[in-house]
């Protein structure tokens, strides 16, 4: 039993060659081999991140630390064993998130050898701005935190002081930077349907109106932290790349149109 993607010769890079047909358990193989190899840098990686503890729990922090100076930028654990743990996890989240690269390029080395030549640019530009896109989105979560953490204090009252755990503050801030990293996919996405003749710039330009309801409704049931500062931080980038999007959508249709109107 074969699959027709590519031929057993290798490439000096270790990916697989030119297309062909490979044997079933020599897809299976290389899968593997490039799991392994994504696993052992998320954990060698984790294990060096480990060492770094107190820069990176600072850098998380530092929202903390501007929300709530009084507080000493500190986190309040209940159980003795409260602190290994979050250093483990925070080693592991720092080591998945330095890893990111290798695994992607694992990822990439895995399915290029089955694309054609246009595919592979058009991967390449996809995935390289998908990166830069969710990476843009946490950063912009990370700065409208202390924001996020001053009106939720705020609305308790001055009589209501917080103690916050790890685990409590941590998750909320990784939630709100993973959603707006999600979220930031937006562009990707509507470039996506326009290049598959699923949508059009036309058609995007004359629901302006109503796409911009829908993105503040969305975005608003969307946010983690269900406050105004995170909702206009993500709902007002977001209208942005719709422009950006529609305006691609023309040049990308345009520039296709040109070769046959020549």
């Amino acid at each position: 039993m074969t699959i027709k993607m590519w031929k057993k010769q290798k490439a000096p890079d270790g990916s697989l060659g030119s297309k062909g047909s490979m044997p079933l358990l020599e897809h299976l193989a290389e899968l593997r081999r490039r799991l392994v190899i994504s696993a052992v840098a998320v954990t060698v990686l984790a294990i060096a991140s480990y060492g770094f503890y107190g820069h990176m729990l600072a850098f998380l922090l530092h929202p903390l630390c501007i929300a709530e100076p009084k507080n000493q930028c500190k986190l309040y654990v209940t159980s003795p064993l409260d602190g290994f743990a979050l250093r483990i996890k925070v080693a592991g989240y720092a080591g998945l998130f330095f890893a990111s690269p290798v695994v992607l390029l694992q990822i990439w080395r895995f399915i290029a050898p089955g694309l054609k030549n246009s595919e592979r640019k058009y991967s390449l530009i996809f995935v390289s701005s998908s990166i830069s896109l969710f990476t843009l989105g946490g950063f912009v979560a990370y700065t409208a935190f202390p924001h996020a953490l001053q009106f939720l204090q705020g609305a308790a009252g001055t009589y209501v002081h917080p103690i916050y755990t790890p685990q409590s503050y941590l998750n909320l801030l990784l939630a709100l930077m993973a959603a707006f990293g999600a979220a930031f996919e937006f562009p990707v996405v509507l470039i996506s349907l326009e290049l598959l003749g699923a949508v059009t710039p036309k058609k995007l330009a004359q629901s302006r109106r109503w796409a911009i309801v829908i993105i503040f409704a969305v975005a608003a049931v969307f946010i983690p932290s269900s406050d105004p500062f995170s909702l206009f931080a993500l709902a007002l980038p977001l209208i942005f790349f719709y422009e950006i999007s529609i305006l691609i959508g023309r040049l990308v249709l345009r520039r296709r149109a040109s070769p046959s109107t020549s």
